[in-house]
């Protein structure tokens, strides 16, 4: 699913809401969830999960097609751990 169909299900089942305000909102959730990861804290949504902040030190690299040494600066990943819940709710047979 990418996010122009998250709005059109949001705004289907939700026929008292304007497309542009649905646009609006889902904007403003994934705006405010990178704004914390770029601040360094973590975002939890309950029954969802949690993104937060992993940081991989600097290392000395190896270029694949010529296996001349290159240095690979320190950086911060963006991590996503999925809920119980949801791991549960994916794995149940019924």
């Amino acid at each position: 699913m990418i996010k122009s169909e998250l709005v059109e299900r949001i705004a289907a089942q939700n026929p008292h809401l304007f497309r542009q305000d649905v646009q609006r909102i889902v904007d403003a959730i994934f705006e405010e969830i990178s704004q914390t990861l770029e601040n360094g804290d973590r975002a939890e949504l309950r029954g969802f999960g949690t993104f937060y902040v992993s940081h991989r030190k600097g290392r000395m690299g190896r270029n694949p097609k010529t296996g001349e040494a290159v240095k690979v600066d320190e950086k911060s990943v963006p991590r996503y751990k999925i809920s119980k819940s949801l791991t549960d709710r994916m794995n149940s047979k019924g």
